[in-house]
């Protein structure tokens, strides 16, 4: 009989890291590892790391040292670093960070098991050495899809012939071609990668350098992997990517998410499909039409602003103007009028000006998002922007930051209270008990993304389970969460 080996993955940062994460788990789970939740129980704790901000980084590194922590008092014999922090450093984050018995960038993905036995059995791995992922694809889009021997994860580049003996819940992710996929979490919630990488250039983001230009994944791969959660039992499908807007375009068809979009919504099982990463000017007349029309489709504008200020957006090497984006809001609410808007905004930018930052306050107070993300600027290396001169004080970032951060607190509560009377679907997430008098049902409408945009709290939970879709009317709101009335409890209730 095999010697039990266990495996715990710890995922940090965003939606992308999660779908990484769950990859890494069915090819570890398909070649025999035992998964556990806890680090504590695993022989091997795989820590899948952040890199994109200076504030993940550290939440990365405090990850990578708690765990080793537990080679003292707990199973684990192994600590492993995988993820975006681990791919852009390599080798730097190894030595600064000796209590990592490894350091594995994404070429290791397809030989993850391989990996962690060699580094378990006390052998070592040599640490990943960084590369400038935008240059390991073509230029030119069209040629994209024949570069079949860079890693990407979740994309499935190489076939992968699943054993005939899985284990239960894993399974090929998106047809014979695609790395096998086992579920984290019992959330009716789970992403989907659209994409990989990016093409654009912002002067602040260094991205692209270690996720690597843009490339699409095929549309049946996608609609694979959406019926094989189906199965599982997820009603929600988040699209995530660098930039969804650009998907297609190395497939031929920059329309391809119009088409797409109706296919998903079509699966068996799925109650909604949401649409994340949407860059304002890439944005188009069909793809709009598009998300304000179909059915469980949710009309979710993520929209990636950033500034409103002119000269900011030009030296972040974006586009448009604080005229153009309420345009492009007052298009999209005149489509649908409780359609859900988010973003995120940088302040003290090098070179912004009190006049820039009072232009941004304007876009922000006609805007009626409904979740609003404030950082203050900060250098990251390998960007453009580290360059650049007239940089503000940090005294000055924080600031400003701190004013517009109050006022998106505002902001959002009050677009929260514009919504008391609507009429919401919204997916139950979670009943729990909130106290010794009963249980609380907690979940989400069509203008809140998971973990970024707030919930919905319901006033009675009677019937009401994870996973179904209630028609709710909101009567309060507590800041930006609604408080909410299911409707048609009788039938809830099934």
């Amino acid at each position: 009989m095999p010697e039990r080996r266990t495996v715990a993955l710890v995922t940090l940062g965003c939606a992308r890291n999660e779908v990484d994460s769950e990859e890494l788990a069915g090819r570890l789970a398909a070649d025999g590892w035992e998964l556990v939740e806890d680090a504590a129980e695993a022989d091997v704790a795989v820590v899948n790391t952040c890199g994109f901000v200076e504030a993940a980084k550290k939440d990365s590194v405090d990850a990578l040292l708690e765990a080793n922590d537990l080679k003292d008092h707990g199973r684990t014999q192994a600590v492993v670093a995988v993820g975006c922090m681990a791919e852009r450093y390599g080798k730097e984050l190894a030595d600064a960070l000796p209590e990592a018995d490894g350091v594995l960038g994404f070429d290791d993905y397809a030989d993850i098991s391989n990996r962690l036995q060699t580094i378990l059995s006390g052998g070592s791995v040599e640490a990943h050495t960084p590369r400038d992922r935008r240059k390991l694809l073509p230029i030119s889009p069209a040629e994209r899809q024949q570069a079949a021997d860079v890693a990407l994860p979740g994309h499935a580049q190489e076939p992968v012939q699943a054993p005939a003996d899985l284990p239960e819940g894993v399974a090929p992710a998106s047809g014979p071609r695609a790395p096998l996929r086992r579920r984290l979490a019992t959330s009716p919630v789970a992403s989907v990668k659209l994409a990989s990488g990016c093409d654009r250039r912002c002067s602040f983001c260094a991205i692209p350098s270690f996720r690597g230009s843009f490339i699409s994944r095929r549309p049946s791969d996608v609609l694979g992997e959406t019926r094989w959660l189906a199965e599982q039992g997820v009603k929600e499908v988040m699209l995530v990517s660098e930039n969804n807007t650009s998907y297609g375009k190395d497939l031929g068809d920059i329309r391809l998410l119009e088409t797409l979009l109706p296919e998903l919504a079509a699966v068996d099982g799925i109650e909604r499909i949401r649409v994340s990463y949407l860059q304002p000017a890439e944005m188009r007349p069909g793809l709009i039409d598009v998300l304000t029309s179909t059915p469980k489709v949710a009309p979710y504008f993520d929209l990636s602003f950033q500034h409103s200020a002119p000269d900011v957006l030009r030296a972040m090497r974006r586009f448009g103007d604080t005229d153009r984006f309420l345009e492009l809001l007052d298009t999209i609410r005149g489509k649908a009028p409780q359609a859900g808007v988010r973003s995120n905004f940088i302040v003290g930018f090098p070179g912004e000006t009190e006049a820039d930052f009072a232009e941004l306050e304007r876009f922000l107070t006609h805007a009626r998002l409904d979740a609003i993300g404030v950082f203050g600027y900060s250098d990251e290396e390998g960007t453009e922007a580290v360059g650049y001169e007239n940089k503000l004080d940090e005294d000055a970032i924080a600031e400003r930051l701190a004013h517009m951060q109050r006022l998106a607190e505002e902001l959002t509560s009050q677009r929260a209270e514009e919504r008391i009377g609507e009429t919401l679907e919204v997916l139950v997430e979670s009943v729990e008990a909130v106290d010794e008098d009963g249980d609380g049902a907690y979940g989400r409408a069509a203008h809140q993304a998971p973990e970024t945009d707030g919930q919905v709290l319901f006033t009675d939970s009677t019937g009401l389970v994870p996973g179904r879709m209630v028609t709710a009317k909101v009567v309060g709101t507590l800041g930006v969460d609604l408080v909410a009335e299911p409707l048609e409890l009788e039938e809830a209730a099934g």
